[in-house]
């Protein structure tokens, strides 16, 4: 399993619409990954959380699974459409 399967996997789990869900790297360098997640706009409250406590809480977990196999730095931005 890779970084975006993971972090899909993630945010799958706290979306109510699992469905509408997309994570893609837009773009890396030799020390970062640039993940772009993608959930609908009822769906936003819930995987930004209170006080952005669960993007906090994704990131963190993210950026462990990283640490453990590629040690890259990992930036996640969460839009909606």
């Amino acid at each position: 399993m890779d970084i975006v399967e993971y972090t899909l996997f993630l945010v799958k789990s706290i979306a109510h619409d699992a469905d509408l869900v997309s994570v893609k790297e837009i773009g890396s360098d030799e020390d970062t990954i640039n993940l772009e997640v993608l959930v609908k706009e009822s769906d936003m409250g819930a995987v930004i959380g209170r006080a952005g406590k669960t993007a906090q809480a994704l990131r963190t977990m993210v950026q462990a699974y990283s640490y453990l196999h590629d040690k890259k730095k990992v930036k996640i931005n969460i839009e909606s459409f």
